[in-house]
């Protein structure tokens, strides 16, 4: 059986991938390799006979991923490479016949047999879809898997959206703590305003502007494990006076006393576009006159190609997440009577941002065993690669969007230019 399924493997990745390709290798359970020793940025390692049938034969994407998930197959190298090679796999089997003959040939091969591990399963939610209760349910399950886990591939200040890099060869650290500045800066934050930081993470932002703008920040989230974290380092840096994150949804906010400026880095994925009127309408309420809102948010690119079917990422990383076109983004704002001032795509800054959090998890890989399952490990790494890959090839792009509520006869109180914005700010006094 095993002679056999080798021929009919390699017959299988020839015609899915190609005779010869590029920069990929392919190692079968024998140590045999595909198509022949040479050097290569990744190597595809089958683990068992059976593999390219779990892989393939379900013909969906969760499948696939899923085989990844529980070690049908494991990739060596730079799991981004994959991504492009198997963007060309539809092209190759385009044809109903040409499916058929691939489904045959799957079926010769042996059904997985090992045992799969007790692992991170996909997420099953209750609930109206949007609801703060699902919502709830959601956050936590991306987000409260471990602290720990997350300061493995993180910045020093475990912010969890892109950096803004002076150039490709910068560090992480510097880069995050650049995009913080950055976000201070297009806010125009002085010391004494109020700032509400919308789905706050682990409080980097609600730090840095309370430590270097002087300003009272309050951030939220609906993640416990985050709030915890988020208090215990604000108190440690000494901000327990003017800084806090708390519990909660931002339809819950208290709108009686309106903040100078809100922000929303990372969270606005999770809104979902049926709710993009009522999450601006809820914004709009909660700043004052010549009040700003910078909304930072992933959006479905130019070259994004519709999915069939449950994705992975909605199954095992965001589950009920979506991502808007940035245009349905700025008409829902306009329509509620926000004023866009400022669009800026930083797409090339979350590229290099997803590929420094994958060499830093993949370099810590036997540490982050001590806080997760392999198959949490697998989901990460197959989730930020993939992402990576989708920035950098238009799929996805991201934005920060500077939204401005008009005051009296329509003064925006803004200045004529953005020169402010790239002037540095010392730190405001303790």
């Amino acid at each position: 059986m095993t002679d056999r399924s080798v021929g009919i493997t390699h017959l299988l990745l020839e015609r899915l991938f190609g005779p010869a390709p590029a920069h990929v290798n392919v190692r079968l359970w024998d140590g045999s390799v595909w198509p022949e020793h040479r050097p290569a940025k990744a190597t595809l390692v089958l683990r068992h006979p059976g593999a390219l049938r779990a892989m393939f034969l379900p013909g969906n994407e969760v499948a696939l991923a899923e085989a990844y998930l529980y070690d049908d197959f494991d990739v060596e190298g730079d799991l981004e490479v994959l991504f492009g090679v198997a963007e060309a796999i539809p092209a190759r089997v385009a044809s109903w016949s040409e499916r058929l003959m691939l489904a045959r040939h799957l079926l010769r091969l042996p059904p997985a047999t090992q045992r799969r591990p007790a692992a991170r399963g996909p997420a099953r939610l209750r609930g109206r879809q949007h609801s703060v209760e699902r919502d709830r349910q959601a956050i936590a399950y991306h987000y409260d898997v471990s602290n720990d886990f997350y300061q493995l591939f993180l910045d020093k200040r475990m912010v969890y959206s892109c950096a803004y890099f002076a150039s490709p060869e910068e560090d992480l650290d510097p880069a995050q703590e650049r995009k913080l500045d950055y976000i201070c800066r297009k806010l125009r934050l002085q010391p004494g305003q109020r700032l509400l930081d919308v789905g706050c993470g682990w409080g980097g932002l609600v730090i840095h502007a309370a430590q270097r703008y002087g300003v009272d920040a309050t951030g939220i989230t609906l993640s416990a494990a985050q709030v915890e974290l988020a208090n215990a380092r604000i108190r440690e840096n000494g901000l327990a006076d003017r800084a806090r994150v708390l519990l909660q949804d931002y339809r819950q906010v208290d709108a009686s006393r309106p903040y100078d400026a809100l922000v929303s880095v990372g969270m606005f994925e999770h809104v979902g576009r049926a709710l993009l009127p009522t999450y601006f309408s809820r914004a709009l309420s909660l700043v004052r006159p010549g009040g700003v809102l910078l909304n930072h948010g992933i959006a479905k690119g130019g070259r994004a190609v519709a999915s069939k079917g449950k994705s992975f990422s909605d199954a095992y990383v965001f589950p009920d997440g979506e991502l808007t076109p940035i245009h349905i983004t700025l008409e829902a704002a306009e329509s509620t009577g926000w004023e866009v001032r400022d669009v800026e795509s930083l797409r090339e800054h979350y590229v290099l941002t997803l590929r420094h959090w994958v060499q830093r998890l993949e370099e810590r890989h036997a540490e982050a065993l001590r806080y997760v399952q392999e198959a949490t490990y697998r989901v990460w790494r197959l989730f930020m690669a993939g992402s990576a890959h989708g920035f950098a090839t238009q799929r996805h792009n991201v934005y920060q969007t500077l939204l401005v509520k008009p005051g009296a006869g329509g003064k925006s109180g803004l200045p004529l230019t953005r020169a402010d914005w790239y002037k540095s700010r010392e730190a405001q006094p303790a």
